[in-house]
């Protein structure tokens, strides 16, 4: 038996197979959960086409995490293919161009409110869309990337997930009566498709490389999604709030 057997779920963010939620779906099957993907307009054929090489058949469901009819149908979208959810995986973000590569004193607040909304206020949107889905113990697993901290050409996503953190400890501190936990991974950088999207982001991949304790692959999104996977299991009952980095060490280094 795997360490999620009989575990179902919803992952968000499965784009290519190099991406850490198409990792995550895999490891989830193979640890013998249920899932359901999602996807959003011209994204969902797609996401469709890569879950064809999932160990496993798993259904694709329209979510556009800025769209109220659609968070609104989740629950009965969701109800299709799995009769509750024991976990989500959050693993979606989006910045406009002029909000990242260094734009930061120019970038407009209609561009700055895009990247806060889908980056950041998605988490509490879909989990409380999901929420009516979501068994006792249920965990929701969010990505980070360091928010502690300004990095080079991030610029507006870095603050984005600065509000993206804050809001799984809010999260985390409402839900937790009702025993749902709400976790983050913050990992190192990793060469996936929001990353080449990120003008310059081979800086801080450089950094990493060159400085983190231990090795750190750029290609490699199983220590990533392995960390989820843990968050996702029962082994961490009584965690919520938590951000566990699985970057290598990085960040316990100075300069």
């Amino acid at each position: 038996m795997g360490i999620l057997e009989g575990k179902k779920l919803l992952i968000t963010g499965v784009l290519t197979e190099a991406s850490i939620a198409f990792t995550v779906a895999k490891l989830a099957q193979e640890q013998g959960a249920e899932i359901v993907l999602s996807s959003f307009g011209r994204m969902m054929p797609i996401t469709t086409k890569i879950a064809e090489r999932l160990p496993k058949p798993a259904a694709v469901i329209e979510l556009d995490a800025t769209n109220p009819d659609d968070l609104a149908a989740l629950e009965s979208r969701i109800k299709e293919h799995l009769p509750h959810l024991d976990g989500i995986v959050h693993a979606i973000a989006f910045a406009p161009q002029t909000a990242l590569g260094g734009n930061f004193l120019s970038t407009e607040w209609e561009d700055v409110s895009t990247a806060v909304q889908v980056s950041a206020y998605s988490l509490k949107s879909i989990t409380m869309a999901a929420k009516p889905m979501l068994a006792k113990g249920s965990s929701v697993v969010g990505l980070t990337f360091d928010a502690t901290v300004s990095w080079p050409v991030y610029d507006w996503m870095g603050v984005a997930k600065a509000a993206f953190e804050s809001t799984a400890r809010y999260l985390a501190r409402y839900l937790g009566p009702e025993d749902i936990r709400i976790n983050l991974i913050s990992a190192g950088p990793l060469r996936t498709t929001a990353a080449k999207g990120i003008p310059g982001f081979s800086t801080m991949e450089d950094t990493w490389v060159e400085r983190s304790p231990l090795e750190w692959v750029l290609s490699d999104t199983e220590p990533a999604a392995r960390g989820i996977i843990g968050l996702l299991s029962d082994w961490f009952p009584k965690t919520t709030g938590e951000i566990v980095h699985v970057d290598g060490g990085l960040h316990s280094t100075g300069a």
